[in-house]
């Protein structure tokens, strides 16, 4: 009998070995008759040769099977099977292990860490990252301009006034200044103020009006032909009260815009509380109306350069005084460093605006040292206006001396200091007065 191997192989490795019994047919073999089967007998003895054991202890595969009415029920429960073992998928031992195998081992670890970090790190870059929007060109707004200026400095004063009132004509009007006109009104408001004699060492001033319109102006008196000269570079017109022969006759030859009050008597009025001819006024209501029915609606000229008020640490000029024909007329003024004017006094007293009381006080003060003299008629003053001179300016709290210049009787003054340059005014109320001499002209600090 050939060896037959225990326990018996599965169904797929079976051989029938012919000359057994049942070899005529292969019968129906089940996965659960094997497994019942693997378990080897009891009585098994191992001892015992193979052939005996297997001839007289084992049934053959045949007798082994159960017939097949005999095959279990499909519907019922099968043993249950063995746990299988579990595979490793590595399985190695330290000792299978060189040095060499265990470097290169450790290098494709470290190889593989690092490569995975880095593929790691990378993709957390790569989702993480914001992503760049396409720069967009911006387009600017175009600015708004800005808004129109609604002042502008005023061409007599250099003051900021309101565009509107620059385009309004320049006015003169002579005022008295004898003891009886005193105090007289309209002065505190004028933009500029010439002071020179009439007659007899009584002075007079030309007081010239552009952005203000006092409602109250006098007293009104006579003209002369100086004053004229001081007149016409403005382009102004002219209120008075009559004249010298000479002047009445400049007026007209030199063609002088003329607010004559003989001609014009409707502008003017006289009041009760002073006696003539110290008692003549006007307004600029009056004024206003007699330049439009004239045609006198604008003034063309060139005012004097003015420049940023810087008031002196230390004011080198606090007390001028300027002398002009007598005690009653000579005039002082007091540098006030708080509000960087001058304070007006004369006949040693303080000068003051008849309607609010307010002591006169101008930005500057200028000194025109000029030649005096008297008129062919042997009355009435006249001065050299044209040509150059020595003069003074008191302003910021200290002097400038210069030198002043006018081409011809229609020209503006023009100042220059000592190195020739252009001698700039603080805006504001501007007084000029004319005396014989610089030694007329005195200051202290």
């Amino acid at each position: 009998m050939d060896d037959i191997t225990w326990p018996p192989k599965k169904r797929s490795e079976l051989k029938i070995v012919p000359g057994q019994r049942g070899t005529s047919q292969t019968p129906k073999l089940r996965s659960t008759d094997f497994n019942q089967t693997r378990q080897a007998p009891p009585d098994y003895d191992q001892s015992e040769p193979l052939e005996q054991r297997v001839e007289h202890d084992e049934p053959s595969v045949e007798e082994s099977l159960p017939p097949d009415d005999q095959a279990p029920n499909e519907h019922e429960e099968m043993p249950a099977k063995p746990p299988k073992k579990k595979r490793r998928l590595f399985y190695f031992k330290r000792g299978h292990m060189t040095k060499k195998k265990w470097a290169l081992l450790i290098a494709i670890i470290v190889i593989l860490i690092g490569g995975g970090g880095y593929g790691a790190f990378a993709l957390y870059k790569h989702f993480r990252a914001v992503p760049v929007e396409p720069e967009v060109a911006k387009v600017e707004p175009t600015p708004e301009p800005p808004p129109a200026p609604t002042t502008e400095p005023s061409r007599l004063t250099g003051a900021e006034i309101a565009i509107e009132l620059n385009k309004r004509p320049v006015t003169g009007i002579m005022i008295e200044n004898s003891p009886d006109a005193r105090p007289q009104a309209g002065l505190l408001d004028a933009g500029v103020v010439y002071e020179a004699i009439a007659e007899g060492g009584i002075t007079r001033f030309l007081a010239l009006y552009l952005e203000s319109r006092p409602a109250h102006v006098g007293p009104v008196r006579s003209v002369r032909p100086y004053y004229l000269d001081f007149l016409m570079p403005y382009d102004a017109g002219i209120a008075h009260a009559g004249g010298s022969p000479e002047a009445l006759a400049d007026i007209k030859s030199l063609g002088v815009k003329d607010l004559d009050q003989f001609a014009n008597s409707g502008s003017y009025r006289r009041v009760s509380n002073r006696f003539a001819p110290h008692n003549l006024y006007t307004d600029f209501d009056q004024m206003d109306a007699l330049n439009a029915k004239k045609g006198f609606n604008s003034s063309t000229f060139t005012g004097f350069s003015r420049k940023k008020e810087e008031p002196a640490a230390t004011p080198t000029a606090k007390v001028v005084n300027l002398g002009i024909s007598s005690a009653l007329y000579n005039v002082r003024y007091d540098y006030n460093a708080t509000n960087n004017l001058y304070s007006r006094s004369e006949g040693g007293a303080p000068h003051r605006d008849e309607k609010s009381g307010s002591q006169l006080a101008p930005k500057v003060v200028v000194a025109l040292v000029m030649d005096r003299g008297i008129a062919s008629d042997g009355q009435h003053t006249k001065y050299g206006t044209t040509g150059s001179g020595k003069m003074y300016v008191f302003q910021d709290g200290t002097v400038t001396e210069g030198v002043w210049r006018k081409a011809d009787r229609k020209a503006q003054f023009s100042f220059e200091n000592a190195t020739g340059g252009v001698l700039a005014l603080n805006p504001g109320q501007t007084w000029i007065t004319i005396v014989d001499a610089a030694s007329d002209v005195t200051f202290t600090p």
